[in-house]
């Protein structure tokens, strides 16, 4: 017998397979194969970069390695680029890693989720930065039961435009936030649960004077003036069911900015001349001199005439089937019951 043993594994086994596994696929990431998700989605890497909050350099590096390293072990690359300005196109094997990146991310997302939830004792609510008051209302019904329990509430911001995906993926419980919505229709998607806290419209902030737009707007008008937006969210959802998804090309856009409070600073400093679409209560706390990025700024009333008409519903979020498949004392259901009981009447 040597000096050093040596473990023999039948070729079958799953661990022998396992030790065996190409570098190559040992060194793919989670955030690789989201990175290549979101590429597929969006048909290129600006694009990705975009959504995910990054630069283009980085998505980028990311996809050329993803190129490379699956060139070598499948013998072609996962996308092909068409040229400048052309979306990339996807080959045979990349649309095949596409579904199998999407169902091993879902299956680890699931898989997390049912471990939390199993347990019992985290739940994870993300809020918008002008919610963040409604749930300190609701968490002072919980909190004393939470922390006799050991329950760990964790707090996420959240953007509007990730709403419906991080419910969806199960990141957070709990959302509360703002939605676009039909202006009169109650809610409709069965999938979520909605208490509802209120509705209403948007106003506009401008920088023009009065003898180029009055104090009341119709959508309709939107196309004729200088427009300030953000390239995505609540906002663009609007404008997206008002004028179609090629907004971009029916509006005269002056400025797409991510921030509100970047786009308040950009009117004031007159750098451009032009209108800002806002939340209505937004407006109001401007008009009432209690926004320091907004003074200055004239407030305008902006009036949905378009077909059809949309207003921003404003409320706490969850999926049905979580709350249907827990007791009524489970941390879920227990924060949703003290949402309830904050809510208008």
């Amino acid at each position: 017998m040597s000096g050093s043993a040596q473990l023999l594994l039948p070729a079958g086994n799953p661990l022998s397979r396992l030790l065996h596994s190409p570098t190559a696929l040992l060194d793919t990431t989670m955030d690789q194969l989201r990175t290549l998700l979101a590429v597929y989605e969006t048909k290129s890497a600006l694009r990705a970069a975009r959504a995910l909050g990054r630069e283009q350099s980085s998505v980028q590096k990311q996809l050329d390695t993803l190129n490379r390293n699956f060139k070598d072990l499948c013998g072609e690359p996962l996308v092909v680029k068409q040229g400048r300005g052309k979306d990339v196109l996807f080959t045979a094997t990349g649309e095949s890693l596409v579904e199998l990146a999407r169902a091993t991310l879902g299956d680890w997302l699931d898989g997390i989720h049912e471990c939390r939830r199993k347990l019992g004792n985290t739940l994870t609510v993300g809020t918008t930065r002008f919610m963040l008051d409604t749930l300190a209302r609701a968490w002072r019904h919980v909190e004393d039961d939470f922390r006799a329990r050991d329950v760990d509430l964790k707090v996420v911001h959240i953007r509007t435009k990730d709403i419906w995906a991080k419910l969806e993926t199960r990141e957070v419980d709990i959302v509360c936030g703002s939605v676009v919505t039909p202006a009169g229709k109650s809610w409709d998607p069965d999938e979520f649960d909605v208490i509802e806290w209120r509705r209403g419209g948007l106003a506009l902030l401008t920088n023009l004077p009065d003898g180029v737009i009055g104090q009341r707007v119709r959508t309709r008008q939107l196309p004729a003036l200088p427009l300030v937006v953000p390239g995505a969210g609540l906002i663009a959802e609007f404008l997206r069911g008002w004028f179609g998804q090629d907004y971009r090309n029916t509006l005269n856009i002056a400025a797409e900015i991510d921030e509100i409070q970047y786009g308040m600073s950009l009117l004031r400093s007159n750098l451009v001349q032009g209108c800002m679409i806002v939340t209505s209560g937004l407006g109001v706390v401007a008009s009432n001199g209690e926004l320091r990025e907004g003074d200055g700024l004239r407030v305008v009333d902006l009036v949905d005439d378009a077909k059809p008409a949309l207003e921003r519903l404003v409320g706490v979020f969850t999926r049905s089937d979580e709350r249907a498949k827990h007791p009524s004392d489970h941390p879920l259901n227990l924060l949703w019951a003290a949402f309830e009981s904050e809510a208008p009447r």
